[in-house]
């Protein structure tokens, strides 16, 4: 089956959503409070009651990230009757899996967890240390879904760079830079779940986050310019 008209579209489609999820993605992270260091749940939870930009916030990495995957798999599928078969089917698997951890994720930090640090702030002070509590187990739940969907969706973009590289989609480099910030992010998961936020984990995966947002945009421009191909 020739491409043409339809593959144009499916290509403008991919690339566009990949371009506004790395934007909205970025605004995201961009207006998320910082200042506090994230594993001294004390301070950071007295910035976060603060911050009145939280949910705005966190929907808008929700949304950049569910359409950065999405665009992700619209280019991936298309290879999934190719010589790049299985890891395509790999990467739309672990992208259905890395999408429903960042859902969680969102639905615990975005909205649960500001739900008891305002409750938290607003208590007279004899219901302090209970909400506390409560709000720091509330914590630990986000630590555990951001562990995963960081590793998570470090895998699917390992993945997708096979599939791509098999199927000869985009240059070796924009395979290897992609690589490269799985590599990150995975790592950055992998020690998320064994400290917490802490500066080891941020300094593995904030780099990694980077560089895919870089690669996203590289491989939403590669794909838009790529010559309509028999499928």
């Amino acid at each position: 089956m020739s491409g043409g008209p339809q593959s144009r579209n499916q290509a403008g489609l991919s690339s566009a959503l990949l371009i506004v999820g790395a934007v909205l993605l970025f605004m995201g992270t961009l207006l998320h409070p910082m200042h506090e260091d994230p594993n001294d749940a004390l301070a950071a939870f007295g910035e976060y009651a603060a911050d009145p930009n939280w949910l705005f916030s966190h929907m808008a990495q929700l949304a950049g990230v569910s359409a950065m995957v999405a665009g992700m798999l619209l280019i991936i599928g298309r290879l999934s009757q190719g010589p790049a078969r299985g890891a395509a089917l790999l990467t739309i698997v672990f992208g259905a899996a890395s999408l429903a951890a960042a859902s969680a994720l969102q639905a615990v930090d975005g909205i649960a967890l500001k739900a008891m640090v305002d409750a938290w702030a607003a208590a007279e002070e004899a219901a302090k240390p209970s909400l506390f509590n409560a709000a720091l187990a509330v914590r630990q739940i986000e630590v555990g879904f951001a562990a995963v969907s960081a590793m998570l969706l470090g895998l699917t973009v390992l993945l997708a760079c096979v599939a791509l590289h098999q199927a000869r989609r985009c240059p070796v480099w924009l395979s290897l830079l992609g690589g490269a910030g799985a590599v990150g992010v995975l790592i950055g998961g992998f020690a998320t779940a064994a400290t917490g936020f802490s500066g080891a984990a941020m300094a593995a995966n904030m780099p990694g986050s980077l560089v895919l947002l870089i690669w996203v945009v590289l491989l939403a421009v590669i794909d838009f310019k790529r010559k309509p191909v028999e499928a």
